[in-house]
């Protein structure tokens, strides 16, 4: 009988957790080594998960849990802001009544606790909370790695810690893409007066871009990017714009959450793996919000990943071995880079109203242009 080979994912973030209940369907044993799980359940931020990831979901068990807490969008519609400060539509994506859905969106903090209370029930994978990893080392053909005083050997570390951890510049200084936004985004939550509420609104302004993303009949996710000069406005003066924007549609506005501030930077790595080290998620690639893709593209990256382990694990061979590795950042890198270096692209191009304006009003008269979008937004680019 082969003996398990055992896999160590370090990041308590939603990359880390999906990415161990993903593979703890192989014949693996996991580690899943974490740090503060506070913040994270605590935060605001919302995600949205594309129709053909949200089937994958599912069939890791993972949306029949959060069934209560899905919300569905089939309506997108994207404004600008007039010379008389009003908002004018300029764009509209409908999925209604179809098949399909433009996206569905959930709560970070309620997916997160479902997807730990799954972990736990998980044999196979071993919660190591509140451990701090201080090195990763080769240990003859495994790679060992130190957190809190204890030491393991594994054939495969996936490190799931974001682009900005000390773990991840100390182990892989090689060059990357980046361009420094001088943006940083602002999410809340507000409640309001109930409605239907499945429509998902951008807004377009000068110096910034306001989106709305629906969570249930009551409640609305504000994601808001601002320039950095933005950043001395305190939170009351925050509340007062969000509210002045967001009661152009929603009524009896309350706030739900406090106000978080994240910087926002593009993120392209040249070098995906090292010595049995994977990097995952956004330690990969990190990208402005405004389309909402950086989740999408780290599942896209995951059902590649477990169906490459799960031919080698099938034949005998080596997970973590280079060629292996290899796979995966040859399967993934020139679909990431162009998904990435497009959306930077249409995010500058975005920025120039009059441009803004003529590209939506091509892309109105326009059902295949439409049908291109929802494709990419939902599958990323393939090749």
């Amino acid at each position: 009988m082969i003996k398990k080979q055992k896999i160590c994912i370090i990041g308590g973030s939603l990359t880390g957790l999906v990415t161990a209940i993903s593979l703890s369907k192989l014949n693996f044993e996991i580690d899943l080594i974490t740090g503060n799980f506070v913040n994270n359940l605590k935060s605001s931020r919302t995600i949205t998960v594309s129709e053909n990831n949200f089937h994958f979901l599912n069939k890791l068990n993972i949306s029949k849990l959060l069934k209560k807490e899905i919300w569905i969008c089939s309506k997108m519609k994207l404004y600008t802001e007039s010379e008389s400060g009003n908002f004018s539509e300029i764009f509209e994506l409908n999925k209604e009544g179809k098949n399909e859905n433009i996206f569905y969106i959930l709560e970070n903090s309620k997916i997160m606790s479902l997807m730990l209370n799954k972990i736990k029930k998980i044999k196979s994978i071993s919660l190591k909370k509140n451990k701090i990893v201080s090195s990763i080392n080769n240990s003859g053909l495994l790679k060992s790695v130190k957190f809190n005083n204890n030491i393991s050997k594994y054939s495969l570390v996936i490190i799931c810690t974001g682009y900005n951890s000390s773990l991840v510049r100390n182990i892989f200084n090689d060059k990357m893409i980046e361009n420094l936004y001088k943006e940083f985004a602002v999410t809340t939550i507000i409640n309001h007066k109930p409605f239907r509420n499945n429509i998902a609104r951008q807004i377009f302004l000068d110096e910034s871009i306001f989106a709305m993303l629906p969570i249930s009949k009551t409640k609305t996710s504000i994601v808001w990017s601002l320039k950095n000069f933005m950043k001395e406005k305190n939170n009351s003066f925050l509340k007062k714009r969000i509210k002045i924007y967001a009661s152009k549609y929603l009524k009896e506005i309350k706030f739900n959450s406090k106000i978080e501030k994240n910087d926002l930077n593009l993120l392209i790595r040249n070098k995906y793996y090292l010595n049995r080290t994977l990097l995952f998620g956004d330690a990969l690639h990190s990208m402005h919000p405004f389309i909402g893709q950086s989740f999408n593209m780290t599942l896209r990256d995951l059902i590649c990943l477990e169906k490459i382990l799960e031919e080698k694990i099938n034949l005998g061979l080596d997970i973590g071995s280079s060629d292996v590795l290899s796979e995966f950042s040859d399967a993934t890198k020139s679909r990431n880079f162009s998904f990435s270096i497009g959306s930077d692209i249409l995010k500058n191009v975005l920025s120039f109203k009059k441009a803004r304006n003529d590209i939506f009003k091509i892309l109105n008269k326009s059902n295949l242009a439409k049908n291109i979008i929802f494709d990419v937004a939902d599958k990323g680019l393939r090749f």
